[in-house]
């Protein structure tokens, strides 16, 4: 009769103990599930770069998550600048937050009037000088 008991008693802790690991698993698949739909829903704000130089006005609005700026035909914001290097900086978009790298240019970026020597965070409406054009940067 104890047999039995212990038996019974072996067959309901297995039991239980699979029920509590397919409850678990159960658990981080649905948390999973829902960062992954998190993390495709978050859309990267749109970033507005606008140069004024005297009498022409050229603004560009993007919507991807870098941005290359040079005189080159091939960046993404082209400046037609003696002043501006083929490829001058790169605007990025992580941890929430768009970023300026200067891309190693011979005269230098520069965020509100402070040379830019690593990335640094930019806030809406802050000026950006490459060279001697200067961008007025938006976004949101």
């Amino acid at each position: 009769m104890s047999a039995t008991i212990v038996l019974i008693l072996r067959l309901l802790l297995v039991i239980s103990l699979y029920a509590f690991i397919a409850w678990a698993l159960i658990t981080i698949w649905r948390d999973q599930r829902q960062q992954a739909l998190l993390l495709a829903s978050r859309r990267v704000p749109t970033l507005r770069l606008r140069v004024e130089e005297g009498e022409t006005e050229k603004a560009q609005s993007f919507d991807k998550a870098e941005v290359l700026v040079g005189r080159d035909a091939t960046c993404d914001f082209v400046l037609e600048n003696e002043t501006v290097s083929l490829h001058h900086a790169r605007l990025v978009y992580h941890h929430n937050q768009w970023w300026v790298e200067d891309l190693q240019s011979t005269n230098g970026t520069f965020l509100n009037d402070e040379r830019v020597y690593m990335q640094t965070v930019l806030i809406s409406n802050d000026e950006l000088r490459c060279g001697k054009v200067y961008i007025n940067v938006t976004f949101g």
